[in-house]
């Protein structure tokens, strides 16, 4: 059945993010229900007008749309399976991070008790949910998805990737790994300039629109990957990238700063150059990964 306003929604997990979606969906005038292991956490929630459940399975009882926001895939498994009759027949989104394996893990547990299942990865800090700016990738049941996407947009916008449960995890990990790396850049940088009494609130801005100019160059890059041809008329093969990047860790070692956010590039173009591939294009690096 397609959401309506009186659909009504639980949810289970009261961290910071289960918090905000709950607040979200409550701002949004859906009948809430809301349960944590802990209990106490649902005070706010329930003076907003979301109703505390005491126990899972009167969580589950309570609403059409479940949506877990736990720890990790084994307290997925240790609050969900004494309820998975319960289950049967309703509409289960899970947003707790878990592995794309073990989204699709979860999957074949869910099809296993006739349970419509939805996996997401959430692109947001609990701050930004019900914001613009949040998104929450989703994969598994297309009807899932349909059926709830007024209640999920509450929270975030929405994309959907296919029926293939893992999808948006995997999205989900490979975005937050150029998080990551972007940020572990900044930081190796702020630590270099640091020793010649550069505060990271001065190099901030510089380094914000640096990354902001590389980043157009992602798709050219992408082009080049998955053509797979690697050649290079250009000076900036991976001969060159090596001498840029050797002259970067000696920099950081003679500032004594070290320099283990950017050695991983090092290693990864020394085995490239080792093995023959100096004049290859530095997006060839990708195969090392691969």
């Amino acid at each position: 059945m397609a959401d309506s306003k009186n659909t009504t929604v639980t949810v289970l997990g009261l961290g910071a993010m289960g918090q905000a979606l709950a607040t979200a969906f409550v701002k949004g005038d859906r009948p809430t229900t809301v349960w944590n292991r802990t209990p106490g956490k649902d005070a706010d929630l329930v003076a907003a007008g979301a109703t505390g459940a005491a126990t899972v399975r009167e969580a589950v009882l309570a609403s059409e749309v479940i949506v877990a926001v736990l720890l990790d895939h084994a307290s997925v498994h240790q609050t969900l399976d004494p309820v998975a009759a319960e289950l049967t027949d309703r509409r289960l989104i899970n947003l707790t991070t878990t592995s794309p394996e073990e989204s699709r893990e979860l999957a074949a547990w869910a099809a296993g008790h006739g349970i419509d299942y939805l996996d997401g990865g959430i692109m947001a800090v609990p701050p930004m949910i019900g914001q613009p700016g949040a998104s929450i990738l989703y994969s598994g049941s297309q009807q899932v998805f349909e059926d709830s996407r007024e209640i999920l947009e509450l929270a975030a916008a929405a994309d959907y990737f296919g029926a293939d449960a893992g999808l948006a995890s995997t999205y989900d990990f490979a975005l937050l790994t150029n998080m990551y790396a972007m940020f572990g850049g900044f930081f190796q940088g702020a630590a270099l300039l640091s020793k010649s009494g550069v505060s990271a609130s001065d190099f901030a801005p510089r380094a914000v629109a640096w990354v902001t100019a590389m980043a157009q160059l992602i798709p050219a890059y992408a082009g080049v990957i998955d053509a797979g041809t690697y050649t290079t008329d250009v000076l900036q093969d991976l001969d060159f990238h090596k001498s840029a990047i050797d002259a970067i860790v000696r920099a950081n070692r003679d500032a004594a700063v070290s320099p283990e956010f950017i050695a991983p590039i090092k290693n990864l173009l020394d085995r490239q150059i080792a093995d023959g591939n100096g004049k290859a294009a530095f997006e060839r690096t990708i195969e090392e990964l691969r």
